[in-house]
């Protein structure tokens, strides 16, 4: 019995080591020299979108005799016609978004067979970008799809095949064959992308707790800040570049309310994108009672996924540059490990990067 106290004392004395030295020398943020854009729009994150996929169709046979000056009667010679290409979704890093997607992606269609046994030209394959964790569901909501790995495929629409020329029906009591196929149509699907996976980390709180501030503050991202709640109704990402050549993406989510497990507020639609976050950051508004709010999101993330509260995830007390902030933060320390931070003054935020940078190396593994 000793002795197992012994080594639980050793083990956790090790993993503390580890982690301050992992901390002294992890990778350090760099700070954007590049000014922020001064246009008036601002590009959403756009994490659903609904695509109608239109295949090629293929290309018609060709019915054609050949007469040579040698022989009049030389046979058939009617080419097949090219296929028609397809529509693909495929997984990459180097997209973020949906937000270059169309309503509607057509492939071209198949070229029609000539003759002297000419076939037709096969059409390229429409393959259509999508980021990492997208979902595709049909017109009847399951799911079809779900690109998780890099470079993985999903035909969203076949091309129609090539229609066979006269030549393909020769036979030994069919000298002249006069008939010939038509292409086949490309298949019509309609689809429905979803991104689960958008960031690396998210940011949780309730409305007006500074999220948007905190992402502007680390940033080049310029979501709305207002003071009043609901300012964020759409996502908006923001990527920190670190030394040594990582970037990490950070998601300023929609605020949660009480009830958002059962669809309340912006519900179900904001709770799907913390899902496949490597780490969280409950940020707390300080002049409230943190306390309070951290129960409340705790609640309806464990409601929502129950595996949610395992996830890598820090608590982050904001506006401590008020009084009120201060206070709360210096009693709530004393009960949980909590940072403390400023994202209007920028107070304490390259404490709260080393640990973003900790989260995602650590959920990477």
């Amino acid at each position: 019995m000793r002795l197992n106290n012994i080594l639980k004392t050793l083990k956790i004395i090790s993993q503390t080591h580890i982690r301050l030295y992992s901390q002294e020398y992890a990778p350090k943020a760099l700070r954007s020299l590049k000014a922020k854009s001064t246009r008036n729009t601002v590009q959403y994150y756009v994490d659903s979108y609904r695509v109608r996929a239109v295949g090629g169709n293929g290309g018609d046979g060709c019915i054609s005799f050949l007469s040579a000056w040698c022989k009049e009667h030389a046979g058939p010679d009617g080419g097949d016609g090219g296929h028609g290409g397809h529509v693909i979704f495929q997984a990459t890093h180097s997209v973020k978004s949906l937000n270059h997607c169309k309503a509607v992606t057509q492939a071209k269609h198949g070229t029609r067979g000539d003759n002297k046994d000419r076939n037709g030209k096969n059409a390229s394959h429409v393959v259509v970008p999508v980021p990492l964790g997208t979902i595709v569901r049909d017109s009847s909501g399951t799911v079809v799809g779900d690109l998780s790995a890099e470079g993985t495929m999903f035909v969203a629409a076949r091309g129609g095949s090539g229609g066979r020329g006269n030549r393909f029906f020769l036979t030994d009591t069919v000298q002249a064959p006069d008939i010939a196929e038509i292409g086949a149509t490309g298949e019509e699907n309609v689809y429905t992308l979803e991104v689960r996976s958008m960031a690396h980390i998210g940011l949780l709180g309730f409305p007006n707790a500074g999220k948007s501030t905190l992402l502007r503050a680390l940033t080049r991202a310029r979501p709305t800040v207002a003071p009043h709640p609901f300012t964020t109704l759409r996502p908006h990402i923001g990527m920190v570049p670190f030394d040594d050549y990582e970037q990490v993406a950070i998601a300023d989510l929609p605020g949660l309310i009480p009830g958002s497990h059962k669809n309340h507020g912006l519900g179900i639609q904001f709770l799907q994108h913390v899902e496949r976050c490597r780490g969280l950051i409950y940020l707390l508004d300080g002049t409230d009672d943190p306390l309070h709010q951290y129960r409340h999101l705790s609640h309806e993330l464990s409601q929502y996924n129950s595996s949610l509260s395992n996830r890598n995830s820090c608590v982050v007390i904001n506006k401590i540059d008020l009084p009120s902030g201060r206070e709360n933060f210096e009693r709530v320390k004393k009960k949980m490990k909590v940072i403390g931070i400023s994202a209007k003054t920028g107070l304490n935020l390259l404490e709260l990067l080393k640990e973003v940078r900790l989260m995602y190396d650590e959920g990477g593994s």
